[in-house]
């Protein structure tokens, strides 16, 4: 499902997917072609959320922020089943293996 939370909302750019169990709540953005897939959460009620074109947010994980520390994936990332991102940025072409924990920079 997709959340506003007071006035942050999902901005959505392009051609993107979130699975019907995954939740995507208050500042999030999605660039063109990528995809959040079955029960994952992507809060941004605190910093931006970024996911980058063609990246892929795999079942399960975990994304969020902390004040100061907005969370970007690049481009052509794909964020493994279980993974935790909090607060830190994933460059392009990046792969974060199943059940990884990557914590504010």
């Amino acid at each position: 499902m997709i959340f506003e939370l007071g006035n942050k909302r999902l901005i959505g750019e392009g051609k993107y997917w979130v699975a019907s169990s995954a939740n995507v709540i208050g500042d999030v953005t999605l660039k063109n072609d990528s995809s959040v897939w079955f029960n994952a959460v992507i809060r941004g009620d605190i910093e931006n959320i970024t996911v980058g074109e063609g990246s892929n947010i795999q079942d399960n994980c975990v994304l969020h922020t902390d004040k100061g520390f907005p969370l970007k994936i690049g481009k052509m990332v794909t964020v493994g089943h279980l993974v935790m991102l909090h607060g830190c940025t994933i460059m392009d072409n990046s792969l974060i293996g199943i059940g990884s924990t990557i914590l504010n920079n």
